[in-house]
């Protein structure tokens, strides 16, 4: 890789030097400004082989704001900027991240087999949508039984609300959400709660807005295409130094942040035809940075391609991540449960599918796909379940639809508790988007604070036409660009007052516990789930966890009734009733277990060992406050 693997930016060297340096291969002359106040101070850059240019500087302080100057033009900001104090379209300012005092040196991390998280947007997350105001609802996620947090994009974007997605600074945390020192406080508090802290990161484009990386060098392709904006350049002319800039921000992200992981956005997206893949390299690179400390980093992809290539070791052909998740388990349960069809729900909706997802990962391993009018994935390659992420809500399934609509608008409570049996006992790891928990009555919408007049009218035209795709009849779509439409969005951290979302939290907190407790949601290789036939098909799901059959001393044996009748139980001799998504301490109808071989309509009943913990019935006893148990 030779000079295209020196690191860019502005950073404090161990002589006490400030170094700047800036790869801009497309400029003749690079000019660093400093800036203070009205002051301007112009410093020629020395260039070096291979694009980049170099300045250092004793005494220069932490705050300094600072730009460079590309043949004299006007000043931009640093692409590799770790503070925008002023915003995407202001200069950058010198960031120490050493000065810190970090105090999670106890921190062990979470093992990957006991990762649930939490996804949070964190301009909604709370009413002052910041990293600190996060730190105040982190005991309540833990007694949940939470321990991930994964925070949606942070990096610098235009204005002061949007999804992350259109960032333009990857290396700076969001100012409005408070900033490098902010964030840097809000994973301190996690590791001190016992709570890792996951961040979503994009590298497949940036942002439409304040993006001005393409005046510097070939950061962008237009070899390929994306939804969203020009594709980075992974494999083309210059792309060595890309992709270091790639990897440089996967290392500060885990050493100047502590970050436990990170959630790689749309990795389908990330074009890379070179010998060895930047998936290998940002893997490598999490390593290298994690060296030394007591926990590990993580890497997760977010991909549509059902294809484990991405898991799979090197060895064997792959790239070596930790996980990915796994758009089936979502797609299967939403199109059962809400009997929606449209856009890629079209493929969705056979419960045998959920069966097939449950026991081997994917529902479309090869076989054909109606959405893509092609076959589609390829199987699970026998990979334990605790290498995919589940969920049953997220912010694009949520965001994605023409209101923001969540399943506590979608689906009735006892609806609303069969999914989250689905999630909370099936083989993967679950992934809870924020206020999902107790139903959430607001919805989360697609919202944005751009400048650019015709910008601003590209994106509503864009929403509506999206909508219009894939939403048929969508009456309405909200303005992204109104303040309303961000406000509307913040969560209302209220369930006591309403008997189901309180019954629906409790139902979590018990399912999240007993994923804990229960020997058998330790083991996620061995698992098997069919469809009994009832008087109107086969309506009733088993699932076995903790081996491939029934083992009364050993495995759990779930049913979940989908159809809004009562279903009797495939079997006659059970053992003891764990747990019932329809217990009254759930806001749900059963209140003795003297039907217990029956199925009321949408419920879940999970069967095991009697020396195991029992949830929600007259004989579990269980207080109704809050409870926690440390793995």
């Amino acid at each position: 890789m030779g000079s295209a693997r020196q690191r860019c930016g502005a950073h404090l060297g161990r002589d006490g030097m400030m170094e700047w340096r800036v790869w801009a291969p497309k400029a003749k002359r690079v000019d660093l400004i400093l800036i203070d106040g009205g002051d301007r101070q112009v410093e020629a850059m020395i260039a070096e082989p291979h694009g980049y240019f170099v300045f250092r500087r004793h005494g220069v302080r932490h705050g300094q704001r600072y730009a460079y100057s590309l043949d004299r033009g006007p000043d931009r900001a640093d692409p590799a900027s770790c503070w925008q104090p002023d915003g995407v379209m202001q200069p950058s300012a010198i960031l120490v991240p050493s000065q810190f005092h970090w105090t999670d040196e106890q921190w062990t991390g979470v093992a990957r087999e006991h990762l649930v998280f939490y996804e949070i947007h964190v301009g909604t997350f709370t009413a002052e949508g910041t990293f600190d105001a996060i730190i105040s609802r982190l005991p309540s996620l833990r007694q949940l039984g939470v321990t991930a947090l994964e925070l949606m994009p942070v990096g610098q974007f235009p204005g002061t609300r949007n999804w992350g997605y259109d960032g333009v600074y990857p290396f700076s945390p969001h100012q409005s959400y408070g900033g490098p020192e902010g964030l840097q406080r809000l994973i301190n508090a996690c590791h001190e709660q016992g709570l890792a802290c996951v961040l979503d990161v994009v590298y497949n484009h940036f942002g439409p807005e304040g993006c001005y990386q393409s005046e510097f060098g070939p950061y962008f392709t237009d070899h390929y295409k994306t939804p969203w904006g020009m594709a980075v350049n992974f494999d083309g002319p210059g792309s060595e130094a890309v992709r270091a800039y790639v990897t440089d921000n996967v290392r500060m992200w885990i050493r100047d942040y502590h970050v436990d992981g990170l959630r790689l956005d749309a990795v389908h997206a990330m074009y890379d035809f070179s010998a060895v893949h930047i998936l290998k390299e940002i893997k490598h690179a999490a390593d290298e940075a994690a060296q030394g400390r007591r926990f590990p980093a993580y890497v997760i992809a977010e991909s549509d391609l059902n294809d484990v290539r991405i898991l799979l070791p090197e060895d064997r052909g792959g790239y070596g991540l930790d996980g990915q998740w796994s758009d089936d388990f979502h797609h299967t349960v939403h199109a059962l449960l809400t009997d929606e069809r449209q856009g890629y729900y079209s493929d969705y909706g056979d419960p045998e599918q959920l069966a097939t997802v449950l026991e081997k990962t994917f529902a479309l391993d090869g076989c054909f796909s109606r959405h893509r009018n092609r076959c589609h994935g390829a199987p699970s390659a026998g990979l334990s379940g605790d290498r995919f992420v589940g969920c049953i809500q997220n912010h694009d399934q949520v965001g994605n639809r023409a209101a923001g609509e969540r399943l506590s608008h979608l689906l009735s409570p006892p609806l609303q508790r069969l999914a989250a049996a689905f999630l909370l006992l099936a083989p993967h790891l679950p992934l809870l988007f924020m206020g999902e928990e107790y139903g959430e009555e607001h919805p989360f919408q697609f919202f944005c604070s751009f400048e650019g007049k015709e910008l601003i009218e590209a994106v509503r035209k864009g929403r509506r036409q999206e909508f219009e795709a894939f939403h048929a009849g969508a009456a309405h779509v909200p303005d992204p660009q109104s303040f309303s439409t961000f406000d509307k969005s913040r969560l209302t951290w209220r369930w006591d007052e309403v008997p189901h979302r309180a019954g629906l939290r409790r139902l979590y907190t018990d399912l999240l516990e007993a994923r804990r407790v229960w020997p058998a949601m330790h083991n996620y290789a061995e698992r098997m789930s069919r469809l009994h036939p009832g008087p109107n098909g086969r309506v009733v799901l088993e699932m076995v966890r903790g081996g491939t059959t029934a083992e009364r001393e050993k495995t759990i044996q779930a049913f979940f009734n989908h159809t809004d009748t009562v279903q009797n139980l495939p079997a006659k001799e059970l053992p003891v009733l764990l747990f019932s998504s329809e217990w009254d301490r759930y806001d749900g109808g059963r209140a003795s277990s003297a039907d217990s071989l029956q199925l009321l309509p949408f419920e879940c009943a999970v069967f095991g060992p009697s020396h195991w913990k029992r949830y929600g019935g007259p004989e579990a006893n269980l207080p109704d406050e809050e409870r926690w148990t440390a793995y």
